[in-house]
């Protein structure tokens, strides 16, 4: 596993209210992005002490209150000059993310970074 020491995820007010949901029913958790990340897609919520992290996912950073976002390390080179915002919308979660089964999900939005020249 890899980090950046720029957090590149953000979350909205609606995101962190949500995942204070979970987190309440849960405990700790973390997210992980593989598969998609473009605007649209849904990150993976799972329970913190649940999941492995692969060697080669890597942290983007952290939301709330310290909560990990990880993205697979194919998918983050291909979004690197990306910064993943995570909000909410109606909807199903996946099926093993702890969003699934509320009526609403966690869905990623990006905004490009200005790329060192």
């Amino acid at each position: 596993m890899s980090s950046h020491s720029k957090n590149k995820v953000s979350a909205t007010p609606d995101a962190l209210a949500f995942l204070a949901e979970i987190v309440a029913d849960h405990g700790p958790v973390l997210f992980h992005q593989s598969g998609g990340c473009c605007d649209g897609s849904s990150p993976m919520c799972y329970p913190r002490a649940e999941f492995r992290i692969g060697e080669n996912d890597v942290l983007l950073g952290h939301i709330g209150d310290d909560t990990p976002v990880y993205i697979g390390g194919a998918q983050y080179e291909m979004w690197k000059h990306t910064d993943l915002i995570l909000d909410v919308v109606p909807g199903r979660g996946g099926m093993f993310s702890l969003d699934n089964g509320r009526e609403r999900r966690f869905l990623t939005r990006s905004t490009v970074c200005a790329v060192p020249g």
